[in-house]
């Protein structure tokens, strides 16, 4: 039976390794000005396509970098880098940028205190609470190395900076603005994402699902108004729609095999605005998990079957039927087994096998690095996490202490330097395997 909740790390079963000669000089870097660059950026979060300062920051940031030719303003505020180092493959490294609209209460001393208005026009608190300030460290870092150390790889390097993954639209936004025929089309593409809920300095890849596919649906379910104490004269949509928010949980309890994994998470319910009125609509704003796109598109096709259905139960005429809408979306985030395979045990052998762990998924987070590696683009994949907790705090929670706080939560932190150094070297090792003299490109 196929197990979508984890795919068994196979790795040899050798000591731990010294650390390439590079680690120190990441290291170094860190204490010299890596560690300033992720407070700047954690002190100045953006919302997703508003990151005019932060993708401003990263060309300068990248283009310091010898050799590397930086585009900015790509699919909004994207930048793109590229650093040729003659004939060879190419590989795309990918760091998100945006933040989230939360009111930071980590407790941190550089707290973010930004606000900012969106794209949906509405002014928020803007916090980095999912770790992107550590990604693009991280691949500052990794560029400077990957500059040094040329002497080790041949091929091309593209670094992208993306957009607005909180809403999972940058990548498409990236490669509808050329992202992939404006440069060098890669045949891999890389990419890692902090884990609060993982022991810093310790990484972990699937080799097959790494990521949920995500839509958010919008539903109205207009009704007909009336006063509140005279009912029968109108229709209520608070009432049809509470009798949805119970219903589209039968699609995921009644409908899908139990071991099967499938969210379907109401996340807003607006509607009224007075005690003694029933108003004419009620809005739902719904988030759907799935773990292949033929269950996405099962859970999707049945909520619009549940919303139609609480419509005709309550008498609604056709022209008033509940609307539902998927807003944004993205696939699941599988890695390429065979490439997953190979770079799980490079990174064995950099780090030590005592700091790769099996990858298990531990919730149904999603990611829309899946569009960059997409069947028909030809492009093999390889995500993987890196922990951002210290062992002992993790320790500590397990026994009663203190709770680590979720990604999206006010409380998120992570520890910067581990999760940096450790992202920042184990991308390196990824690229100088995939990029090492004579290194070819194996078939899918």
């Amino acid at each position: 039976m196929r197990n979508l909740l984890a795919v068994p790390l196979l790795l040899a079963a050798t000591p731990a390794l010294a650390e390439p000669d590079y680690a120190d000089a990441v290291r170094a870097d860190y204490d010299r000005d890596l560690g300033k660059l992720w407070d700047y950026f954690h002190r100045n979060p953006e919302l997703s396509f508003k990151e005019e300062k932060t993708g401003a920051r990263m060309a300068a940031e990248l283009k310091a970098v010898p050799g590397i030719v930086v585009t900015p303003k790509v699919g909004g505020t994207g930048v793109v880098g590229v650093l040729k180092n003659g004939a060879g493959p190419t590989v795309l490294i990918r760091a998100d940028m945006d933040g989230l609209p939360v009111e930071e209460k980590s407790g941190l001393a550089n707290a973010s205190k930004a606000r900012q208005v969106g794209v949906d026009g509405i002014e928020a608190p803007v916090m980095h609470a999912c770790g992107h300030d550590t990604h693009i460290t991280a691949l500052v870092e990794t560029a400077r190395q990957l500059a040094r150390l040329k002497d080790r790889w041949k091929g091309t390097v593209v670094f992208v900076v993306q957009p607005a993954e909180e809403r999972v639209g940058g990548a498409k936004a990236m490669i509808a603005d050329g992202l992939y025929t404006r440069f060098p089309k890669p045949d891999y593409a890389v990419a890692f994402h902090v884990d609060a809920e993982r022991a810093a300095g310790t990484v972990s890849a699937a080799e097959g699902i790494q990521y949920s596919s995500s839509d958010s649906v919008d539903i109205i379910v207009p009704g007909i108004g009336a006063h509140g104490a005279s009912p029968h004269q109108g229709k209520d949509p608070v009432y049809m729609a509470s009798q949805l928010v119970i219903a589209l949980q039968g699609l995921i309890s009644r409908e899908r095999m139990p071991l099967e994994p499938g969210v379907i998470t109401v996340g807003s319910f607006h509607a009224g605005l007075k005690h003694n009125i029933i108003s004419d609509a009620a809005k739902l704003q719904v988030t759907v998990r799935a773990n292949s796109e033929a269950e996405r598109a099962e859970l999707l096709a049945g909520i619009k079957r549940v919303a139609r259905g609480v419509g005709e139960l309550n008498g609604m005429p056709a022209d008033k039927m509940p609307v539902v809408t998927v807003s944004e979306g993205t696939p699941t985030t599988i890695n390429d087994a065979q490439t997953a395979r190979r770079l799980n045990a490079v990174l064995a052998g950099a780090l030590g096998t005592d700091r790769v762990a099996p990858f298990r998924q531990k919730g149904m987070g999603a990611e829309d690095f899946a569009y960059l590696v997409q069947p028909d683009t030809g492009v093999k994949g390889y995500y993987f996490s890196v922990g951002g907790t210290p062992q002992a705090a993790l320790d500590a929670a397990r026994n009663g202490g203190p709770a680590i706080a979720s990604h999206h939560s006010p409380q998120f932190r992570v520890s910067p330097e581990p999760a940096i150094v450790t992202g920042a070297i184990a991308t390196t090792a990824v690229v100088l395997d995939l990029l090492k003299p004579g290194a070819t490109v194996a078939m899918r």
